[in-house]
């Protein structure tokens, strides 16, 4: 793993800007680079139309700009509740490949037990960053976890981005990447039963790409979909790539969240990258996820 310290000091020094005290939600940093806590909130009442809706959800909105991925515990919503609160933030996204729960294709079925072949997740990833307009973020409800283990890590790509040198950010200016879902997909559900389609999204996008929300640049390449740079060599972009993967997922720039039952992760998959751990077999995790619709990258 690559060092971001030297005699200098570190080379990335993260600044924390507090802003105006939070009036609706109480919000626990897990790190200081990256995740929070939430409390105060109960997503079904705010869904429902509780009296203070408006002002919590635009402090949930903000809360999760400043922290990229937002965790709420002890929410009993249902599964017309999840969809309702993910439409708070956009049009849903249905997922190329998986499979869905009862009869809303934007509700993903999240499971995996003893008797699985994988689990949801399980390497460095932004979802579904092979579509031409990736999602926004994503909203990922937990109603049965394992005693241990089964820990998601997030990882901050606005923090991986500028711990670049000036000399590195300056060659990924302009640079391309090929995103393909058709390796990781094909196949994939089969334990589920869903049969494979005829093909899978895939699309280019920039290398580092800027948030249209905060407007700052984030890395923007993950093991899991990225398959080569653009209008470089081969060798080079694997290179480039292999650096990159291993410098984005330095612990520095990532919190790890420890579920219990009845949990939410609210990730924007714009600016981090999320691994999901599959250390709890024999034992049962089980879920379901909501994703926003995002924008094309630029």
């Amino acid at each position: 793993m690559s060092s971001l310290a030297g005699k200098q000091g570190p080379r990335y020094r993260h600044t924390i800007d507090d802003g105006a005290p939070y009036e609706t939600i109480a919000v626990e940093k897990l790190t200081p680079i990256i995740g929070a806590e939430i409390s105060g909130v109960d997503i079904g009442a705010l869904v429902e139309g509780d009296t203070r809706s408006n002002r919590q959800m635009d402090e949930i909105h903000r809360a999760l700009a400043e922290n990229l991925v937002i965790f709420f515990r002890d929410q009993h919503i249902t599964p017309q509740q999840h969809l309702a609160f993910g439409r708070k933030f956009g049009e849903l996204h249905v997922h190329p490949a998986a499979p869905h729960e009862d009869d809303d294709p934007a509700l993903m079925k999240i499971y995996a037990d003893k008797n699985s072949p994988r689990a949801n997740g399980e390497g460095w990833h932004s979802d579904v960053s092979c579509d031409l307009e990736p999602p926004m973020g994503s909203i990922l409800y937990i109603r049965q976890c394992p005693p241990r283990g089964g820990d998601t890590l997030f990882a901050n790509m606005y923090a991986a981005y500028e711990a670049l040198s000036d000399r590195m950010k300056a060659y990924l200016d302009g640079l391309t990447a090929l995103h393909d879902g058709e390796p990781i997909y094909r196949g994939l559900y089969t334990n589920y039963g869903v049969a494979d389609r005829p093909s899978y999204p895939h699309a280019e996008h920039p290398v580092v790409r800027t948030h249209p929300v905060t407007g700052r640049k984030a890395l923007y390449v993950n093991r899991g979909f990225t398959r080569h740079i653009n209008g470089i060599p081969r060798d080079e972009s694997d290179a480039m790539l292999a650096y990159l993967y291993q410098h984005a997922e330095n612990p520095l720039f990532q919190c790890r969240f420890r579920w219990t039952e009845n949990a939410i992760a609210f990730w924007d998959n714009r600016c981090t990258q999320h691994r999901a751990m599959w250390d709890y077999w024999p034992h049962t995790r089980s879920g379901t996820r909501v994703t926003v619709t995002g924008e094309r990258p630029i």
